[in-house]
């Protein structure tokens, strides 16, 4: 089934109120239905997510909501700016962390996930501000003595928490 069909017969059935009804029935999320409508796998990495953040030690429902947030799920997602791939790894990040092809899938994980714990080791493991330097960069942060007074840096955290939040509460 083609997008423009698979969109009109979610229209259809937001439009009927069938929707609403089967997410209550069914204790199902929205975010399920962006597979349907957009052709996202978003169980497609999970094997790679689980082993690369077991190999962090970090949670790999956190990694899964940094790449939503980031990339949507688009292994060839290119930021305004030059972020690159699932993770959203900026060139020069991207070298740092040892990954020679940003737009594989598995390389761009596990040098996401290693930035990332390298930022919470910078940060003595506070989430909030890991996650700032994150996305508007470490010295940002350390500038300002905290989350930058960025909007689109506090967007950003309100996103991936939330996102967090929901993967945690699937299980």
């Amino acid at each position: 089934m083609d997008r423009k069909r698979r969109l009109i017969i979610c229209a259809l059935f937001l439009m009927l109120g069938i929707t609403p009804l089967l997410l209550m029935s069914q204790k199902l999320h929205w975010q399920n239905f962006l597979p349907f409508l957009f052709d996202v796998d978003i169980t497609r990495y999970d094997q790679h997510i689980l082993e690369v953040s077991r190999r962090h030690a970090l949670d790999h429902r956190l990694i899964k909501a940094l790449i939503r947030a980031e990339s949507r799920f688009d292994p060839l997602a290119v930021s305004p700016r030059g972020a690159m791939g699932l993770m959203q790894l900026m060139p020069e990040t991207a070298r740092d962390m040892g990954v020679a092809d940003p737009f594989d899938p598995r390389e761009n994980i596990e040098g996401g996930a290693r930035y990332l714990k390298r930022l919470l080791n910078r940060f003595n493991n506070d989430l909030t501000l890991a996650l700032a330097a994150y996305n508007a960069g470490p010295q940002t942060v350390t500038r300002y003595g905290g989350v930058p007074p960025y909007e689109e840096t506090r967007a950003y955290l309100k996103k991936v928490m939330r996102f967090y939040s929901d993967y945690r509460n699937e299980t």
